[in-house]
């Protein structure tokens, strides 16, 4: 839930930066000189996609939290994926939040 708590609290902030939606669709579209930001919003995009389609799912199949049964193969497996994942969003965290800082430092593109 603090992925999906973070990426609304970072839609509400583009939304007050640009004045309502058109500055969400501005980041998103990375037009009108939101394209710093534009480009952490998606980087904070994949990266919520990670956590609750690959990481959070494969974790509960690998802790036995999702109530069903696996094999050592389904497991392992699950753990290369979740493990990836992680990997990929901890690499993903530093440009993301260079993007961030750089917008409100006047970085633009």
């Amino acid at each position: 839930m603090a992925a999906a708590v973070t990426w609304l609290t970072g839609l509400s902030a583009l939304a007050q930066l640009g004045g309502g939606m058109q500055g969400v669709m501005d980041a998103f579209m990375m037009t009108n000189g939101m394209a710093v930001i534009g480009l952490g919003a998606w980087l904070g995009t994949i990266m919520l996609f990670n956590v609750w389609v690959l990481i959070w799912p494969n974790q509960k199949k690998i802790l036995g939290l999702d109530g069903q049964k696996h094999s050592a193969d389904e497991i392992a497996g699950a753990k290369k994926v979740a493990l990836l994942a992680s990997r990929t969003n901890t690499a993903l965290s530093v440009p993301m939040l260079l993007c961030m800082v750089g917008y409100g430092h006047g970085l633009v593109f």
